[in-house]
């Protein structure tokens, strides 16, 4: 299914066989799912997760590793809320202990590449924000 963006009430049709009007999916509507995805994804651990795991197959602690900031509870949340939208999958093996690996799915694989463009225009934007930052903060703060 693919998600038109359009701005809140112009995704009205109308069905000719039911008479019933329904709504594209919009992400601009209140009611959409799609926001609910987008809210995970605009999380700046999901970006880094995916990330990561566009490269291969990741076990737990190698991602805490691999993520410098992220604490336990918020890579455990962050895999947990990405497994349930169907992007990453978590295969766990019968071991002493517990072996668990984190990868992409095709779903959450279509995703890296655009996850991979927006990390990059971070990194290639970043002297250009700061700035923007200090002279915003100059203006109306006086630092």
């Amino acid at each position: 299914m693919s998600v038109k963006v359009l701005p809140p009430g112009t995704g009205t049709t109308l069905k000719k066989k039911t008479g019933k009007v329904s709504r594209d999916p919009s992400v601009y509507d209140s009611s959409c799912p799609a926001r609910l995805v987008i809210d995970h994804l605009a999380d700046k651990w999901a970006v880094l997760i995916i990330g990561q795991l566009a490269n291969g197959t990741m076990r737990f602690a190698a991602l805490l590793r691999a993520i410098d900031g992220i604490s336990q509870k918020m890579l455990t949340v962050t895999l947990r809320d990405l497994e349930r939208d169907g992007l990453v999958s978590r295969k766990l093996y019968a071991s002493v202990p517990p072996k668990v690996e984190y990868s992409l799915t095709a779903l959450g694989a279509s995703l890296s590449n655009k996850v991979e463009e927006l990390c990059r225009w971070a990194e290639a934007n970043m002297d250009q924000i700061v700035r923007a930052r200090d002279n915003f903060d100059k203006k109306f703060f006086g630092n």
